[in-house]
């Protein structure tokens, strides 16, 4: 790799613009060539950038100009891919989750270990400044000792917006697979790694409508969990309360916050890279909003792979990393289990939480 990471797209999907976009204006990553099982999506998503190339996935593996793979697949395939991809001699970069569950998941880290080759995964909306200002709070001392968090996520169901949303309620997907990557790595970011998880689980409907698209109409099965309430141990000993839910129209609930010894942090919603941070302090008795002191400003999706290239760059870790992405993974698998078995569980995997951002415009070398 040069002074620039080649990025090749596997899987021309709805969010693949938006990481085509951010690309575009990120120094030090430049996307090279897209690649679909749908050649005329391929196109398509080339076409709105200057000197891209699409093909087929097979092309895209062999060619010379990709150093890394953005896997945008869906859930089911995101393993298999990154492991052609590593195979090709490509780091990887995918979206959450890793894989559909922890033993393909392991098959990826291993075999780029092996290769001596790095993988990343969303989500990277935790590098942004709303988790960071967040998470600069927590460290500094502004609440005192953590000792518990919710974090609620509700929704009805995205089959409402998107015209393809089975994959949504077919294994690999649900609201905890789905959203929940967000939620924990925002959590693991603030208040460490998961070491004990407990879960109930509960799915209302058995089939679900398409909503939009050409498709809308269409009643399809529903073959997971779509409402998910957890109890999450983390090491330093404070405990969050999770509720994931496709089942809910609306509520006033927070999207997460931590409680301290001596005040409370409202944390922006981890699917966004900004947004309000407000502290509650048994000093001050009222709620003032944080300014921004850490994470990428401005970012978007992709300033996740940015960061990963900035990491080669410098020989370190990647803070979207495949470790914490697997970390994450487990402890979902973890708390699906639980909650199946009437249990609570040790969670067998830990992670590093990733070196905070410093308040930055770009990943860059030694940032």
């Amino acid at each position: 790799m040069g002074d620039t990471l080649n990025v090749g797209v596997i899987g021309a999907g709805k969010i693949s613009t938006a990481y085509a976009t951010t690309f575009a204006r990120l120094p030090g990553v430049a996307m090279t060539r897209v690649a679909d099982l749908d050649a005329g999506r391929a196109a398509a998503l080339a076409g709105q950038f200057e000197g891209v190339r699409s093909g087929t996935p097979e092309e895209l593996l062999a060619a010379d100009d990709v150093d890394l793979v953005l896997n945008l697949t869906v859930p089911q395939a995101h393993a298999a891919v990154a492991l052609a991809a590593i195979a090709s001699g490509k780091h990887v970069y995918g979206e959450k989750p890793l894989a559909a569950g922890t033993t393909d998941a392991r098959g990826v880290l291993d075999a780029a270990a092996r290769a001596g080759l790095v993988v990343g995964c969303a989500p990277d909306t935790v590098l942004g400044t709303g988790l960071q200002t967040a998470r600069a709070s927590v460290e500094a001392g502004d609440i005192g000792t953590p000792l518990a968090a919710t974090a609620f996520m509700i929704t009805p169901g995205h089959e409402r917006w998107h015209p393809s949303p089975e994959f949504y309620y077919q294994p690999g997907g649900g609201p905890l697979l789905d959203m929940g990557p967000y939620y924990l790595s925002a959590l693991v970011h603030l208040l460490g790694p998961v070491r004990r998880v407990t879960g109930v689980t509960a799915t209302p409907r058995a089939t679900r409508e398409v909503g939009s698209g050409p498709n809308a109409g269409t009643v399809f099965p529903v073959e997971v969990a779509t409402h998910v309430t957890g109890v999450l141990e983390h090491t330093g000993g404070a405990v969050t309360t999770l509720m994931m839910s496709f089942d809910i129209w609306a509520g006033q609930l927070p999207r997460i916050e931590v409680y301290g010894e001596s005040g409370s942090l409202s944390v922006p919603d981890p699917n966004n890279f900004t947004g309000p941070v407000r502290l509650f302090t048994a000093a001050t008795q009222d709620w003032a909003d944080v300014p921004d002191r850490a994470g990428y400003r401005d970012a978007a999706r992709g300033y996740g792979v940015a960061d990963l290239a900035r990491s080669l760059r410098d020989g370190t870790s990647p803070r979207a990393s495949g470790e914490l992405a697997f970390h994450v993974l487990d402890v979902m698998e973890r708390l699906l289990e639980a909650a199946a078995t009437g249990t609570s569980l040790d969670v067998a995997s830990t992670c590093v939480v990733p070196a905070p951002v410093p308040l930055s415009a770009v990943p860059e070398p030694g940032a």
